[in-house]
């Protein structure tokens, strides 16, 4: 068959490939992050073999801490991570937000054995690496393929062709990207650039025991201020303290996307915040500076038999701590509507996951733009109405985001 024209060049009538006996579909996952690798195990636990190729040499999973909400901690459980899980996480009995001077009280939500008596599953406070090991550990370690950066996908009528840096090709019946922001797969789908939110957040890891005054009861702290905010809480079964702090970072965006920061700089930044933060701030041996950037919500999730998952479909701002839960989402669905199809039947298949994902996560990016801004907002009556607004528009996100259950596919 004649390839299709995709925004990543145009192929050339393809040789004949083989195809697999049976119904099975030849599916290749790109990316081997949390969105990959959960992929990877939805599928295999409902029955379907995937080939997941990944373009660092080496599999090492950067960042700090990340929040597991309910409806990404049910999921998670179901495919068989519970005890693992219990092991390496903290769970959170609660999420507070604080005002930046005075380190005040401005909003609660009790979390812990209500959560997850309401929700079917804790609210679980996890190292990354740990999770992406957890992950790791439960993929067969032939269907993972290190080194294979994908530099090109072309579409055919009855099958994708992945091109990679050095020279090789691989055939499937469906390509997923799940290659991060910066995603090739999706320039199959759009044309859109990242953006640049203005702000840059660093984020490091603190020995427990060198901040005991976090260690009465396991939560997630926020201090809200202007134009920046900082956030901490336990990890890796309680023995960490992971810390994000925010910075304005103007509107030119940098020529790194990570780099080394420095603790001097942040406490700098954080000058006349509460003690509380600067003991947290200070405690940092070492941070990271990531420059936050998001994309616009895609039209379109799939084109025929290349689809995105993750990042690649939704890169959000951190502000509804979700990416991780969503992208989570995202792959048990797949894994469903994926069940049981055959080569053609995928983009009937895709077509339907695109539908039952995407108004959630648009919203949710929506969410955690809007979230920029009013977590950041300077002293003033705005602030004040936010402020006395917190505790109602919590519990009406925790209602919408945590009760949700990916795993029932309802159209």
């Amino acid at each position: 068959m004649a390839a299709r024209t995709s925004a990543v060049g145009r192929a050339e009538p393809r040789p004949g490939a083989p195809r697999p006996t049976g119904g099975d579909s030849r599916i290749a996952v790109v990316g081997a992050g949390i969105a990959g690798l959960t992929l990877a195990l939805a599928l295999g636990r409902a029955g379907n073999r995937c080939e997941v190729y990944e373009q660092a040499g080496q599999l090492r999973e950067l960042g700090a801490g990340v929040q597991i909400a309910p409806n990404a901690a049910r999921l998670l459980r179901r495919l068989g991570l519970g005890r693992r899980l219990d092991a390496m996480a903290v769970r959170a009995q609660a999420v507070e937000m604080r005002r930046w001077d005075d380190s005040r009280l401005l909003s609660r939500s009790e979390l812990g054995a209500a959560c997850e008596a309401r929700y079917g599953a804790p609210y679980y406070l996890v190292h990354r690496a740990d999770l992406h090991r957890a992950l790791l550990s439960e993929v067969e370690a032939d269907q993972l393929h290190l080194g294979s950066r994908c530099v090109r996908v072309e579409e055919y009528d009855d099958g994708v062709r992945l091109h990679f840096a050095d020279g090789s090709a691989h055939e499937a019946d469906v390509v997923v990207g799940a290659d991060g922001i910066r995603s090739v797969v999706r320039e199959a789908l759009a044309t859109d650039r990242p953006r640049f939110s203005g702000q840059s957040m660093y984020r490091g890891l603190v020995p427990a025991e060198e901040l005991p005054f976090l260690l009465d009861e396991p939560k997630v702290r926020l201090w809200f201020g202007p134009g920046q905010h900082c956030v901490c809480y336990p990890v890796a079964a309680g023995k960490w303290i992971s810390v994000g702090a925010t910075a304005p970072a103007g509107d030119r965006a940098p020529e790194s996307w990570t780099a080394e920061g420095r603790t001097t700089e942040l406490l700098r930044i954080y000058r006349g915040w509460h003690e509380e933060v600067g003991r947290v701030l200070g405690a940092l041996r070492a941070v990271g500076r990531w420059a936050l950037h998001d994309r616009d919500p895609l039209p379109r999730w799939c084109g025929g038999r290349i689809v995105v998952a993750g990042d690649s479909a939704h890169p959000m701002l951190p502000f509804m701590a979700q990416g991780a839960n969503q992208a989570i989402e995202d792959a048990v669905v797949l894994a469903g509507c994926l069940a049981g199809a055959g080569p053609r039947d995928v983009q009937a298949a895709l077509a339907r996951y695109e539908r039952l994902r995407k108004p959630r996560t648009d919203r949710i990016q929506r969410m955690s733009r809007a979230n920029a801004r009013t977590f950041h907002l300077g002293d003033g009556k705005r602030q004040h109405e936010r402020d006395l607004s917190l505790d109602r528009r919590r519990h009406n996100d925790q209602e919408w985001l945590y009760g949700y259950d990916a795993g029932v596919l309802d159209e």
